[in-house]
């Protein structure tokens, strides 16, 4: 199953990692810019409301806490460029 989503979201995302839609923890198979799938088999169908799902359907996105802290620690990282010139 693919989503849309915005890149402030699916930069935080890697294959493999974990995301939750509409609360239920999945596998992330592919991400990119804009965009990632998802594995789902059967019984996560049967059982959780992503089986009523259709395209264009509104869901929420939750990212890996994981993700969040390394881009934190990224962005203050003090060996790592700003973007600032300093001359």
């Amino acid at each position: 199953m693919y989503f849309r989503a915005d890149t402030a979201i699916t930069r935080l995302m890697v294959p493999k990692g974990s995301v939750a839609i509409d609360g239920v923890s999945l596998t992330l198979v592919l991400v990119e810019p804009g965009r990632f799938s998802v594995a789902l088999i059967p019984h996560t169908l049967q059982i959780t409301t992503l089986g009523c799902r259709k395209t264009g359907d509104r869901v929420n996105i939750e990212n890996d806490i994981l993700g969040k802290y390394v881009a934190q620690l990224l962005q203050h990282h003090p060996m790592l460029p700003t973007g600032q010139n300093d001359s």
